[in-house]
């Protein structure tokens, strides 16, 4: 079963009528991804836990596309890994946030993703190697996507990009960091991005709401670990990071001027309600939003595709949704059961 809502008057979880069981793919994906993990690796200095994450995620990628051409680069100091496709240029930009929140995460454990969605998107997409909390805390993140889209419109129709026609797609953490480009993009009075794609996005700092609660110890991740991240990232309670709209977009109060949105989230996980709630404030700002949500999965579920039917649908869903903002401007058809 796949539900998408364009608009709607409900708040929070009450989009979620009932909620089914995890998907035994994930589940089963999830269990041997876990199995692969020392019960100490929580306590290794996080140098140590960043490339064992690193490895881990080699040994489960999928092969890229063999037709994608791809190439690390240097974006204005940032590093960068570019997913070409073939075909006739230039093509939509994807500036792409990889998640970990914030903390872990690099261009190797999201390049089978990026590939997948250059090549079936046909647009090519920009990994950002950003610098990494809690050693490089907000607005850092921020400022490596300034660099990199400022690259991306200065030099893009050397990597067969069309300047005009970039949009910005994340999981998790790379969710925030793509709601933060826009949001900046705004104030800066700049050319704003043509669309947005947050995939199960961390966009609040709130963990009292209802999936917070519900799925505190949900697979993939739970509320104690996300509460770290955010730590991590933000800083220490009071710092005014967590007042920041930029580093947490839920407080942004006028969403006017954001390009249209596609979020998905899933129903297995802490963040599901940060997506809903920041579609309904898209949708007060009059700004055309659509939300999936998925109510089988949990959060990654992107590393479940080829295990998953419901995951890989999801994922399907995703690469419509850069499909159509980057070639069309607009967001996908609604595909309701």
């Amino acid at each position: 079963m796949e539900v998408t809502y364009d608009r709607s008057e409900t708040n929070g979880s009450d989009y979620i009528m009932s909620e089914q069981p995890l998907d035994p793919g994930m589940l089963a994906f999830y269990k041997e991804l876990s199995a692969k993990t020392p019960a100490e690796s929580s306590t290794w200095p996080l140098d140590r836990q960043r490339r064992e994450w690193d490895e881990l995620c080699r040994m489960f990628r999928a092969q890229r596309p063999k037709r994608l051409m791809v190439e690390d680069l240097d974006a204005n100091g940032v590093h960068v890994r570019v997913f070409r496709p073939p075909g006739e240029a230039p093509k939509p930009g994807v500036i792409y946030g990889h998640g970990g929140g914030w903390v872990l995460g690099s261009c190797e454990t999201h390049d089978d993703m990026c590939a997948e969605m250059a090549d079936e998107a046909d647009a090519v997409v920009v990994l950002v190697d950003y610098r990494l909390a809690p050693e490089h805390p907000h607005p850092a993140q921020l400022e490596d996507s300034l660099k990199v889209i400022d690259w991306m419109r200065q030099s893009g129709r050397a990597l067969g990009i069309d300047p005009n026609d970039i949009i910005a797609a994340g999981d998790s953490a790379g969710g925030q960091m793509s709601v933060a480009l826009a949001l900046t993009l705004k104030e800066q009075k700049r050319r704003q991005l043509r669309g947005l794609v947050l995939i199960y996005p961390v966009l609040g700092a709130d963990m009292e709401t209802p999936s917070y609660v519900r799925n505190a110890n949900a697979p993939c991740l739970t509320r104690d670990e996300m509460i770290y991240y955010l730590e991590s990232f933000l800083g220490p309670r009071g710092n005014p990071n967590w007042s920041d709209p930029n580093a947490v977009p839920n407080l942004a109060t006028d969403l006017s001027g954001l390009p249209p949105t596609f979020i998905t989230v899933a129903a297995h996980d802490p963040l599901c309600d940060d997506g809903i709630i920041f579609h309904e404030s898209l949708n007060r700002s009059g700004i055309p939003s659509q939300l999936r949500i998925e109510p089988a999965l949990a959060h990654s579920y992107m590393r479940a595709r080829h295990q998953s039917p419901p995951a890989m649908a999801a994922f399907n869903a995703i690469v419509e949704a850069i499909r159509h903002l980057g070639h069309e401007g607009a967001l996908p058809p609604l595909h309701n059961c």
